[in-house]
């Protein structure tokens, strides 16, 4: 042990195991970390990280806890610290002209989205959790959520990170450029590595144009091939404007029903609806452009009903019936959440392959389906039965309900992972399914970056 010593004003020292470093969003997650630490600047995290490392101590990097997969967890063996970014917060910098910001690593994501509205400017990433999940964790994830089909995932949207390494050297990649071709785009590396690599401090991120117009719509459709055939048409009629296109399946709209002030518009009723979204900026006549998709929609019986939102207080209306399926589910216990994908094309037939499945492996549960399937990714929730005890015959059954998707989804060239990260959760899942070649090129990067293997030991892989 080395003799220097760390302010004690940044640590917590005796953590309360219900406490959200140590409980995330399920509840399920637990842990016993040596001490918590929040640093407020770069300089107190070097100071940290060049301790940990003298000391024999892992390192448990933490943003707003809200992952499903136990990535910033505390749940390791041996020495451990987790270290909460939640103090570096600041917005330091938004360029207008440059379409940019520089942000901490801290910084809330619903707090960036407010700070750069005030300059006119989007930052499209929008996660259910916006309130509470942080910068630093959407980097470390490769955050997704209901904009992807039109923005990308968070590693689309990163231009630079300024990364802690394992050794305390602190990596400033915090360009701002479109256009940087000189050697390996290491900023890519971090991105999704759930803290396996290094702690990111800090970010510039692409902005854009804050919509001037939006256009919202709930519909129904008789089937998941209808909803894919939506899809496409919305595609192609509405200009590459379709920023997001929600598949809810009526179970799941039933579930949300159950939360306070919520309220399905339409008296139809459908095996699943369709939450669509598009906008845009200047004097594009996108009201026009929606009125015809809905025509034509209409006249090739895709649709069963719809409504369109007249205004932004409807339009949260309908997007609070696909929050609320999500905020309702914790009200069940124990429960099996996936999130999968596979191509566009397939994601029909993944559905009717998964839930006629389940019928049968489970047919005592309740499933529920829904997800951004405009770029094929869909959660299927499978509930135990409410007299179904906690214990091994309940975890038993919700593994079993597992084996059924993932099976599904390797046979239709999918990933048992589309943008939650593997974690602690899905670590042997993922390790069933990685190749050997694969496996050997992150443990060959893992081992180069951190040797000792003192970041986040046990997310990913072992």
């Amino acid at each position: 042990m080395t003799d220097a010593k760390l302010d004690e004003t940044i640590l917590i020292r005796e953590v309360d195991r219900g406490s959200h470093y140590i409980r995330d969003w399920t509840g399920e997650a637990d842990g016993n970390p040596s001490f918590v630490a929040r640093p407020r600047n770069l300089e107190e995290v070097v100071e940290l990280v060049r301790y940990c490392a003298q000391n024999g101590l892992a390192i448990v990097p933490q943003g707003g806890h809200t992952g499903l997969v136990e990535g910033a967890s505390a749940r390791i063996e041996g020495g451990h610290v987790l270290v909460s970014l939640e103090r570096m917060n600041r917005i330091r910098t938004i360029d207008p002209l440059n379409f940019s910001v520089e942000v901490e690593a801290g910084c809330v994501l619903e707090v960036l989205h407010q700070a750069v509205e005030t300059e006119d400017l989007m930052f499209p990433l929008s996660l259910g959790a916006k309130g509470s999940c942080q910068i630093g964790g959407n980097v470390a994830t490769n955050a997704g959520g209901i904009n992807v089909l039109r923005y990308g995932m968070m590693r689309d949207l990163v231009l630079g990170l300024e990364v802690v390494l394992p050794d305390g050297r602190v990596w400033n990649g915090l360009k701002t450029l479109r256009k940087d071709n000189t050697g390996y785009d290491l900023k890519q590396l971090f991105l999704g590595s759930e803290g396996t690599l290094g702690i990111v401090t800090a970010a510039t991120l692409k902005l854009f144009p804050r919509p001037s117009n939006i256009e919202t719509m709930f519909l129904a459709v008789e089937s998941a091939a209808d909803a894919i055939r939506l899809f496409a048409a919305a595609r192609r009629h509405l200009a590459d404007l379709l920023s997001a296109f929600e598949l809810i399946s009526d179970r799941s709209v039933g579930m949300a029903l159950t939360m306070p002030d919520i309220v399905n518009p339409l008296a139809t009723g459908a095996p699943y609806f369709v939450l669509l979204e598009a906008s845009s900026s200047g004097p594009l006549d996108l009201e026009a452009l929606v009125g015809g998709f809905l025509e034509f929609a209409l006249e090739e019986g895709m649709i069963l009903d719809g409504v369109r939102a007249s205004s932004a207080t409807q339009a949260q209306k309908i997007w609070a019936i696909r929050e609320g399926v999500v905020e309702a589910q914790v009200k069940h216990g124990t429960y099996l959440r996936t999130d999968v994908s596979v191509p566009i094309s397939s994601v029909a037939v993944c559905i009717d392959e998964v839930e006629e499945a389940l019928a049968v492996a489970v047919a005592d549960g309740v499933v529920l389906t829904y997800g951004h399937i405009g770029d094929g990714n869909m959660h299927f929730v499978v509930m135990p039965p409410r007299d179904m005890p906690e214990g091994p015959s309940r975890h038993s059954w919700i593994k079993a309900s597992e084996a059924v998707i993932f099976e599904v989804v390797d046979r239709l060239g999918g990933s048992i992972s589309a943008e939650h990260g593997i974690g602690r959760v899905k670590r042997s899942a993922f390790e069933k399914r990685a190749s050997p070649i694969q496996m050997d090129l992150l443990r060959t990067i893992k081992s180069a970056i951190d040797p000792a293997n003192r970041m986040n030991p046990g997310a990913i892989f072992e």
